[in-house]
């Protein structure tokens, strides 16, 4: 009895794990607002990352100090961008 029900699990979990969607080229769409959020979140772990290291004494305070400045302009930017679009509406949809 322990077997049976061993292989009906094993089937149903089989089955569970690799039955196609309905649509297997369905993607959703990314608005420019939903990209930048994700590149913010990157900027945002390099600039985690890089202080840690350089707390760890792996970069000189020059390059420390350069790396930090150009994430900092680049998480400006893309912050800035991110206001616009939201102003002008089109950050409304890619809200979670």
């Amino acid at each position: 009895m322990g077997a049976i029900a061993g292989i009906v699990l094993t089937l149903g979990l089989f089955v569970f794990i690799f039955w196609p969607e309905k649509n297997i080229f369905f993607q959703a769409d990314k608005t420019r607002i939903d990209y930048l959020r994700e590149r913010k979140d990157v900027i945002y772990d390099n600039l985690r990352d890089l202080n840690f290291e350089y707390l760890a004494g792996k970069y000189p305070e020059q390059d420390y100090a350069e790396q930090r400045a150009s994430l900092e302009d680049e998480a400006a930017q893309v912050l800035a961008e991110m206001e616009a679009l939201e102003q002008r509406g089109m950050g409304a949809r890619g809200r979670a």
